[in-house]
């Protein structure tokens, strides 16, 4: 009786009472105690809400990588995505597994040993068939439903069935029974009975002694269970059928939790010798715990074997929950110490089972979860650190592009203030040389027009056609020499400076450009066209090819009046000098009028004073002689008639050419201006235009340098996102994994105690 005395000391140190309390409270299955099985529902419900949060964590971070991988940035490996999913799917099957996961007993003996009496007694109700002799055949799991009705299930079909009909499907004797190896779930309302509710599930099974097939029936029910219960009968001694059943559990588990029943204690009223009996009874079951098995110590070992009378504690406990006194005969001598003893089984099995399935149950699914925590951490540090390198490089790359960019505004500003200055001084330049030039041509106009051979003859047709023949001799010829003086230095010139404007931007480009850059200037010859355009310019010259005598009076008067200065001036024209070139012709016929009127003039003055002229001859006949006059007018009239005679077509020609080149000189000194400044225009336009082409590809890269810039701001933007979100979720993941850890200390090493 010391084990028992032992185990009620210890009660009673944690205050329960005097021994008859203790038994009336360990007698009705500590039904007014705290139970230890909550230990189990606590570790539960927070490792369901830990994965909860992993499940939501990997969720959220299998849509990051998602979103990593529509990034225009590598980041992580192309199977990161799949592994991450992976992760995903063993969460949820993890969660699933756990949601479902209960404390499970299993129940084992040899035939008619009382496994059902014992699980009727701790579930406080006729549950399972019982009686003498061979009675449950096959296998039969209790667990708990939220229905407020009981019903079985069998593997053969998901119909509910009434619980009734347990004893034809369980029973031995009933011709209608399973086979030994089925399965019957029979589920029953959780709030009849604390330990259901409490997630815990009765397995009891057929003897052992029976069916030879204990290894698949050890597959099949057995490797989930938490704690093996092994009912013997305290009348005989533990058999090697027994012990035989729990080394196959052994070699399948590793130190299965067993605790020892010997049942029918209660006939232990009539014997002497009950002490001698207990402690060879308590010899055998330590030395199978502990020398052949060697799954638990000596002390713990007297912990696992209980003396008990599952018929004393069931008959028991049906009658104090009807709240009727047990009847004579049904409780022995001494029932207060072995229904002290069947809750002291409960109790230590309660602590036991509730620390064991925390440690079966969720410390392989802890280690999971910190495993896959672990490699998601992985993944994000790794996604933090690579995006966190490529935001520092894209970051260094905007700065050098922002500089590019900052460089080449201002030497383009530069640039285009030199290249103005450049193109202002060489069209000042061709000005000059072209003006120059152009004077210089039409100095040596009358050798020009000498050139010109073609047939004369004064008739106006064939003159006419001869005046636009010499209109475009004389344009061709002034813009061929023009071309010989001018062009050939003035497109050198238009050359070396597109060159030069070319090598001076290609410096400030960035290099990739240089080639397309020389590409741009077209590979095509430059002509300066000077449009001289004589035709139009001297459409109005008149030519005067008819005959003059040299000493006519016409002639003379033209003689006395002198050149065209003084004759401008004796016609009242000298402060007139400013007309436009229009005004020449209008002169001439002014001076042509002016002399036929002083002629006619001096014709009348001379017909009015014929006495006078009479006079006057008779005076110079007097005074000369009459010979001189005669050989005078003989001379005079010869040189008329020489005159007369050598008014040939060429010497009409020559007066018309002599009378061109001046006319068309005085036009020509007029365009000199018109005319450099018409081709310094095209040099102008032509370099304007190269310069204008060349900038076109500046802006094409300051262009580029710009969306470069924009497309940088956003990616610095994304991988600034990106690390800033894998940081987080690094740091979940720490949290994470300390949460587990937590689990651990608060569980999974308490259970370990």
């Amino acid at each position: 009786m010391s084990g028992v005395v032992r185990r009620m000391e210890e009660v009673d140190q944690r205050g329960q009472g005097d021994i008859g309390g203790s038994a009336r409270n360990m007698g009705n299955g500590g039904h007014n105690q705290r139970s230890h099985l909550q230990f189990f529902g606590q570790a539960k419900k927070q490792i369901n809400d830990i994965f909860k949060e992993i499940g939501e964590y990997v969720q959220e971070t299998d849509k990051f990588v998602d979103e990593i991988g529509t990034s225009s940035q590598e980041i992580l490996p192309a199977d990161v995505s799949a592994k991450v999913k992976g992760y995903k799917d063993k969460v949820q099957g993890i969660r699933e597994v756990i949601q479902r996961k209960h404390m499970k007993v299993a129940f084992f003996g040899r035939t008619s040993n009382g496994k059902s009496t014992v699980i009727n007694a701790m579930l406080r109700d006729k549950i399972m068939p019982s009686g003498i002799g061979h009675t449950t055949h096959c296998f039969i799991q209790v667990e708990g439903s939220d229905s407020t009705e009981a019903c079985l299930l069998t593997e053969e079909s998901d119909q509910p069935k009434n619980l009734g009909s347990i004893k034809q499907l369980a029973h031995n004797l009933s011709d209608q029974r399973l086979k030994s190896n089925s399965l019957i779930r029979i589920l029953w309302p959780k709030d009849k009975c604390r330990l259901l509710r409490e997630d815990v599930v009765f397995v009891d099974s057929p003897g052992i002694d029976v069916d030879p097939d204990l290894d698949s029936w050890i597959d099949q029910f057995c490797l989930d269970a938490d704690v093996f219960v092994l009912v013997a009968n305290a009348e005989s001694t533990l058999m090697q059928t027994e012990k035989n059943f729990f080394h196959k559990v052994s070699s399948r588990l590793s130190k299965p939790n067993i605790f020892v029943l010997q049942n029918r204690w209660d006939v232990s009223a009539m014997e002497e010798d009950v002490e001698d009996v207990r402690k060879q009874h308590m010899e055998r079951n330590i030395e199978f715990f502990v020398d052949e098995l060697k799954v638990v110590d000596k002390k713990t070992a007297e912990d696992r074997v209980f003396f008990v009378s599952a018929r004393e504690a069931l008959a028991s406990r049906l009658h104090q929950d009807k709240g009727t006194p047990t009847p004579s005969g049904v409780l022995q001598d001494g029932f207060q110490i072995r229904l002290f003893e069947f809750a002291n089984f409960e109790n230590q099995f309660e602590q036991c089972i509730s620390k064991s399935a925390v440690k079966t149950k969720f410390e392989q699914h802890t280690e999971r979860g910190k495993s896959i925590t672990s490699d998601v951490r992985g993944i994000m540090e790794q996604a933090y650190n690579t995006s966190l390198q490529l935001k520092t490089d894209q970051e260094v790359s905007r700065q050098e592009r922002g500089d590019e960019l900052e460089y080449l505004v201002k030497q383009l500003n530069l640039l285009t203030s030199e290249v103005k200055d450049k193109i202002k001084a060489m069209v000042e330049e061709v000005e000059r040389k072209v003006g120059t030039a152009l004077s210089d041509e039409i100095r040596r106009l009358s050798l020009l027009v000498e050139e010109y051979d073609h047939p004369f003859h004064p008739d106006n047709v064939t003159l006419k056609h001869y005046k636009k023949e010499l209109h475009a001799h004389v344009e061709e010829g002034l813009g061929r020499n023009l071309q010989a003086r001018c062009s050939a230095a003035l497109l050198q010139g238009v050359e070396t400076a597109g060159t030069e404007m070319t090598d001076r931007l290609s410096e400030i480009l960035p290099e990739e450009t240089r080639q397309v850059l020389y590409n741009l200037i077209p590979k095509r010859d430059f002509e300066i066209a000077y449009r001289l355009d004589c035709r139009n310019l001297c459409a109005d010259f008149k030519e005067d090819i008819d005959f003059k005598f040299s000493l006519g009076p016409t002639s003379l008067i033209q003689r006395l009046l002198g050149g065209k200065s003084a004759r401008s001036a004796l016609m009242g024209t000298a402060g007139s000098l400013g007309r436009t070139p229009n005004s020449n012709q209008a002169d001439r016929s002014q001076q042509d009028e002016m002399l036929a009127s002083l002629l006619t003039t001096f014709v009348s003055l001379s017909s009015r004073t014929t006495l006078g002229a009479v006079a006057v001859a008779g005076v110079l006949t007097k005074a000369a002689g009459w010979r001189v006059i005669a050989v005078s007018a003989a001379l005079y009239g010869l040189l008329y008639l020489y005159e007369r005679l050598t008014w040939t077509s060429k010497a009409k020609e020559r007066a018309f050419k002599q009378q061109y080149v001046e006319y068309a000189s005085s036009k020509l000194k007029l365009i000199v201006d018109l005319t450099s400044s018409n081709c310094s225009h095209q040099v102008q336009q032509e370099l304007s235009s190269t310069f204008a082409r060349l900038c076109h590809q500046a802006d094409s890269s300051k262009k580029q340098l710009q969306e470069d810039l924009k497309q940088l701001d956003v990616t610095i933007s994304q991988l600034k996102d990106i690390s800033g979100k894998s940081k987080s979720l690094r740091n979940k993941a720490d949290w994470l994994d300390g949460e587990l850890n937590t689990f651990v200390e608060n569980f999974l090493k308490q259970s370990s105690v």
